[in-house]
């Protein structure tokens, strides 16, 4: 491309992402975060800080905790927070109350769910079937599961899944977005399959939950977990959640029986009886500052609809590859370019992050990140730009897009 013609095509990308900052209905939010000065495509690992959480955690600590003390787990309401939490996060993932407890790590959450799921399923269904593209922690407990509970692991791609379901199908454990590429599955097709078969869908929302639509109790989905610390801002290490549909939570049998799930927890009964409802999902005492952190953050939450997120978060991103394939020698996917999506063109089927492929991705996402521009890597060759709708704008995508460009121009090729 001549100089004319770049500098023609980068002010007509300017214009643009003001135009779109301008309309965006969402953009007010942006004032709610701590920002810097740079460009923050990560959220899809850490979202940003909610600006009013610091102060309402110091009043966690030095009121509710430093004052009241003991008496905080029920004039503060500590003892409820998992499942006030959860309802909070419900409306995010289409479920309705009473559905979803915030307890634990995504893994331990995974464990619960998968072992449940089998137990559900019955003594005669023999596999658990897993996505083979999945984050490394949900294979490693399915593994564990299934060594567990008697059963053997089949891994798949996700797409090609239902070919492998069958009468000895117990669980499905599937990712609703992949964590390297992007890619949305179809949970309404695949949990119908898995209906089909007469198996237990379980979904992780890791990458989906905060970022678009997921319909839980529309789409009949058994089982899910998902964090909280990306897309909903929860803080590092924010406690995650569980959902056990309703029709599923008499007969939850959780292989983690802790003494919060118990029916009455005070009686010090030592015989275990399950409570009703989505208390069963809880282990132990929860983290009180991490969980209260995580219920502050969801205030940024209130009267934003998940519909506008998405219809941004596809914005944001066709916005970021049109400036990509615009300033990148080469463009996007070129016979020439240095880069490549891996992230589908098809909004049916991307999450909201971008995810490039480079023989040079260490050392752009390091020179990216020095200039401002954070991102992350995916090792060996894959750059990820996580696109957060309710603080990232247009201006942030082009900027992004041309300093990558300049990175490239300026990083001599592998």
């Amino acid at each position: 491309m001549s100089e004319h013609l770049a500098v023609t095509a980068a002010s007509r990308l300017r214009d643009q992402a003001a135009a779109l900052d301008a309309a965006d209905e969402l953009a007010p939010l942006r004032k709610r975060f701590v920002l810097g000065d740079g460009v923050y495509l990560d959220g899809n690992s850490l979202g940003a800080l909610p600006a009013h959480v610091p102060g309402r955690i110091a009043d966690v600590v030095s009121r509710q905790w430093g004052e009241l003390r003991i008496r905080s787990w029920d004039e503060s309401g500590w003892w409820s927070a998992p499942e006030r939490i959860g309802d909070r996060i419900a409306p995010l993932v289409g479920a309705g109350p009473g559905q979803l407890v915030v307890s634990d790590s995504t893994s331990v959450n995974v464990f619960k769910a998968v072992v449940a799921a089998v137990r559900l399923a019955g003594p005669d269904r023999t596999d658990i079937v897993v996505d083979a593209t999945t984050f490394p922690t949900d294979g490693y407990i399915a593994e564990s599961a299934a060594r567990l509970t008697g059963r053997r692991i089949i891994p798949v791609d996700p797409a090609a899944a239902p070919s492998v379901f069958g009468p000895a199908t117990a669980a499905v454990l599937l990712n609703h977005v992949d964590f390297r590429t992007g890619r949305l599955h179809d949970l309404p097709a695949l949990t119908a399959a898995a209906h089909a078969a007469g198996a237990i869908a379980v979904w992780d929302l890791c990458h989906s939950a905060g970022a678009l639509p997921v319909g839980l109790d529309e789409h009949g989905v058994d089982l899910a977990v998902g964090c909280t610390y990306k897309y909903l801002n929860g803080g590092p290490g924010a406690p995650a959640f569980l959902y056990v549909a309703s029709r599923h939570q008499r007969a939850f049998d959780s292989p983690l029986p802790g003494w919060n799930s118990h029916t009455d927890p005070f009686a010090m009964d030592p015989r275990y009886t399950a409570a009703e409802g989505a208390v069963r999902g809880r282990v132990g005492t929860p983290d009180i500052l991490s969980t209260l952190a995580l219920e502050a953050a969801l205030d940024v939450w209130d009267g934003v609809s998940v519909d506008s997120v998405r219809a941004k978060s596809l914005a944001l991103t066709d916005f970021f590859l049109e400036c990509a394939d615009a300033y990148v020698e080469g463009g996007l996917n070129g016979p020439d370019s240095r880069v490549r999506s891996l992230t589908p063109a098809d909004h049916r089927s991307r999450g909201s992050q971008i995810a490039l492929r480079c023989a040079e991705a260490p050392a752009v996402m390091a020179e990216l990140i020095a200039r401002g521009v954070v991102g992350d890597l995916r090792r060996p060759d894959v750059l990820r730009f996580g696109f957060t709708p309710l603080y990232t704008g247009f201006a942030d995508a082009e900027r992004a897009a041309a300093v990558l460009a300049d990175v490239l121009a300026r990083l001599p090729a592998a």
